[in-house]
């Protein structure tokens, strides 16, 4: 059968790149918040290199696990497991570490370009990004408490407040309480999508929390991160370090909830817990996305 551009596309997990805009956006907002102003051409190099940044690790991901014989062994869902790209064309293993290669460059080169503008600040924030496209794959995912936390690392602390930093050339309190909300979300949305994995992932040497505590603690550990995002919110407002606009992304509420719930009662259930899994992608968007309106519904009415 021969190759599409689909198969090309694979490797990237394209419908799974909605998250790098939603986080940027928040960035954004925190930025218009603060100033009333937003440069759209240094607000087009965040995202494109959020975006790039995030092509880059799932395509190490289909490199490496395809390489371990790990994608062979798992179960995929719509939600785990890799693309399959790879075992439906393994010739395109060679592409598929090309894209992966490439898509880090696009970010290095912006980082540097943003280092001329606003000098080394930038620099930490650059290094740890870097460090987890690298070695997520193959290092990170064998240490259980770094496993956890490094994708809400990425995609909340480092794309929000970096996207911040990029507009403004600072760091600022708004920015860091506004990336704690995708700091847990995304780091529960990578937990969650290890538990129909867990089997397979032990048999190739990875170590997250699902395989080291279990399914009951793990889900546990989900909702109280669940629970962190929301009052990372609050305390922020409580804080005065954010508007009271910002609490509309508690709306999503009514969704985490019951989510919470069935993953504490199916954690050991694959079917029962697939629901969750599909509504916590709802969640990580809907709820950075809606934390950004109410900011700049917050500059608008003060």
């Amino acid at each position: 059968m021969g190759r599409t551009p689909k198969d090309y596309l694979g490797p990237m997990r394209v419908p799974f790149l909605l998250l790098p805009p939603v986080c940027v956006f928040l960035g954004v907002a925190t930025v218009y918040w603060e100033t009333g102003r937003v440069h759209s051409g240094y607000a087009f190099l965040a995202l494109l290199g959020a975006l790039s940044s995030h092509v880059s690790v799932n395509a190490f991901n289909e490199y490496l696990d395809f390489k371990s014989g790990l994608d062979a062994r798992t179960q995929r869902t719509p939600f785990s497991g890799g693309s399959g790209t790879l075992q439906a064309h393994p010739e395109l293993v060679g592409w598929t570490l090309f894209v992966a290669c490439f898509s880090l460059a696009i970010p290095v080169v912006i980082g540097f370009y943003f280092l001329k503008v606003w000098g080394w600040g930038i620099v930490p924030l650059g290094l740890v990004g870097l460090f987890l496209v690298v070695v997520y794959t193959g290092w990170i995912t064998r240490r259980p408490l770094l496993c956890l936390m490094a994708p809400g690392l990425g995609f909340g602390v480092l794309w929000v407040m970096g996207t911040h930093f990029v507009l403004t050339g600072c760091y600022s309190l708004a920015s860091f309480f506004a990336s704690l909300v995708p700091f847990f979300l995304v780091s529960d949305l990578l937990l969650l999508n290890q538990f129909p994995d867990a089997r397979a992932d032990e048999t190739v040497g990875r170590r997250h929390l699902v395989i080291v505590k279990g399914e009951r603690y793990s889900a546990r550990v989900y909702g109280a991160f669940l629970a962190l995002a929301y009052l990372s919110l609050l305390v922020g407002v409580a804080l005065g370090v954010l508007p009271k606009g910002a609490l509309l992304g508690l709306v999503t509420l009514v969704m985490a909830v019951p989510t919470a719930a069935r993953v504490l009662r199916y954690a050991r259930d694959l079917e029962g817990i697939m629901p969750a899994l599909g509504r916590n992608v709802l969640i990580n968007l809907l709820t950075p996305l809606f934390t950004g309106v109410g900011l700049f519904m917050a500059k608008w009415m003060g």
